[in-house]
């Protein structure tokens, strides 16, 4: 008898992304009779998780998908038993308190922040506090599936997803949204929608600055030498909301995955103190995640009680990867993804095997399998290294659990070691570290 696939959403109260993954899930033959088990520690937006969720599965499945909900740590365990596939989205700490808390400290010694999600004072944060909880779920997931696929949407990717490879035994890939709308963004926002029809690509890198290393039209002409042009032309000409990353493109000579509001926060030269100018110069959002944190709490009311009020709700399946990972893994039909996988094997040769690299991987039945892509123009790799170093950093800080490793992460942090002494970012440290509470309590 062939044994039922289980599909488990940790996280499942981001009532949206789960009906993306799960909507997908339900409009791809191979896994419409799936078992789905719908996992949160917040009973409202489980429950409205689960009634939009049920919905979607009368109205495009057909009821073939058997649903449940777990609540609560104590029901975790049941959650995960058997799954075969396990998809995390959650958010240790929420909006209030820490997102603020990320923001406002830092705010205090100097440090502006954009997201705060990926690498900064913030991402740094974030991981610590995220990681310990990924550890209770891998200790979950080895006794009840150890056999799992555990498919990482939460940041910082690189951190979670590298913690998880290095640290624990279930099997992980990191999965971003930018990749694959990269290239399409990149060619609208230059006017060149004509040469989006069969293009070409190659990304590689990491997480959030992952490198179109080369773009293509369908006949093989090389697109960069005229977006090139036309993005100095642009960042001169106007301002717009993807200024950095086409300074990219004029300093280093590539594109990145990432917008310019993460990217603006990744490295040491736009947001300066002693330049203030370069915000309004390259059209900075400051603040920017608190803004749309606030933006989405403020709309979540309409916008949950028009999804949950509409009896008649479809969905049409999206690019999300995870649904087309399950397929391949199912069918053993081959699919390529842009995946967050650890460096083994020296993929991108200029980076350590401890890294974690965000590089083309072909899925198929037996898993996801990384590419060599060699190495990096060699701006490309430093510029990845400085990040790199901080996310080696941080995940050895939340091995060790020892505040004096946390100080090295933050010491070797392109924004903070650019603006502040060691001396203030102790001092910083021990703020955050003490306003978080227990979300931070085990670092010592």
């Amino acid at each position: 008898m062939t044994k039922k696939i289980k599909i488990t959403m940790m996280g499942a109260g981001s009532t949206v992304f789960t009906r993306n993954v799960l909507g997908d899930v339900m409009c791809t033959p191979a896994l419409q009779n799936c078992e789905i088990a719908l996992y949160d520690i917040d009973e409202t937006r489980l429950a409205e998780s689960f009634r939009l969720i049920s919905t979607l599965n009368k109205n495009i499945n057909e009821n073939r998908a058997e649903i449940h909900s777990y609540l609560g740590v104590e029901n975790r365990k049941e959650a995960l038993r058997d799954a075969t596939f396990v998809v995390n989205a959650i958010q240790v700490g929420g909006y209030e308190p820490c997102t603020v808390i990320d923001f406002e400290i830092p705010k205090k010694y100097g440090i502006r922040q954009t997201i705060a999600d990926t690498l900064g004072i913030g991402g740094i944060m974030r991981a610590l506090r995220t990681i310990p909880v990924l550890e209770e779920f891998a200790k979950d997931m080895g006794e009840v599936c150890p056999e799992t696929l555990f498919l990482n949407y939460t940041n910082p990717m690189a951190m979670l997803t590298g913690y998880m490879n290095r640290y624990t035994k279930i099997k992980t890939v990191g999965l971003c949204h930018s990749v694959q709308v990269c290239s399409d963004c990149l060619l609208s926002s230059l006017g060149m929608e004509d040469k989006k029809e069969g293009r070409k690509e190659l990304i590689a890198g990491i997480n959030h600055m992952a490198w179109l290393l080369s773009l293509q039209d369908k006949d093989g002409n090389d697109l960069y030498p005229e977006i090139r042009r036309r993005a100095k032309e642009k960042n001169a000409s106007e301002k717009h909301h993807d200024m950095v990353r086409f300074d990219y493109i004029d300093k280093l000579g590539y594109y990145c995955t990432e917008s310019s509001e993460h990217n603006s926060e990744y490295n040491p030269f736009y947001i300066k103190s002693r330049y203030p100018e370069l915000i309004e110069e390259f059209n900075i959002p400051l603040d920017e995640y608190p803004r749309r944190c606030i933006s989405q709490i403020e709309g979540w009311k309409k916008t949950s009680e028009e999804l949950l009020s509409d009896p008649t709700i479809s969905h049409t399946r999206s690019n999300e990867y995870a649904s087309y990972i399950m397929e391949a893994v199912v069918t053993n039909k081959p699919f390529s993804i842009g995946g967050n996988v650890l460096n083994t094997g020296h993929l991108i040769e200029d980076f350590p095997e401890q890294a974690c690299v965000e590089v083309p991987c072909l899925v198929n039945g037996t898993g996801i399998h990384p590419t060599y892509v060699g190495s990096l123009p060699p701006v490309l790799a430093a510029m990845n290294m400085t990040n790199i170093n901080t996310q080696l950093l941080t995940i050895e800080a939340a091995h060790t659990r020892r505040k004096e490793d946390i100080l090295r992460a933050i010491m070797l942090e392109p924004h903070t070691a650019a603006e502040l002494s060691i001396a203030d970012m102790k001092k910083m440290m021990e703020e955050l570290i003490e306003a978080h509470g227990p979300y931070m309590s085990m670092y010592q």
